[in-house]
């Protein structure tokens, strides 16, 4: 099943986010063969980010908590809000 990952950072926490991406890319690239898409969500700049979206493909809605739990951006305290809800594909 697919689940999308929305997923809005604190205010004032692009250091967190910086000095944590490591981690999170190493953790993201663990779970590539789930990951549809990934990325950040931008300001109107088109260059800062305020947030992260990610589609994966996972077994049931428990599992897409455990990823969420799991990334290292979440317990860096880098998110003020998480939302995980199922998604189907439509186009292309």
């Amino acid at each position: 099943m697919h689940f999308a990952f929305i997923c809005i950072d604190k205010a004032d926490s692009g250091e967190i986010r910086k000095s944590t991406r490591p981690a999170h890319v190493d953790y993201l690239e663990k779970h590539r063969p789930q990951i549809l898409v990934a990325g950040p969500m931008l300001a109107e700049d088109g260059e800062t980010p305020t947030g992260s979206l990610l589609i994966l493909d996972l077994a049931d809605l428990t599992a897409a908590k455990t990823f969420a739990d799991g990334d290292p951006y979440t317990q860096a305290g880098l998110f003020e809000s998480v939302t995980i809800t199922p998604w189907r594909q439509v186009f292309p």
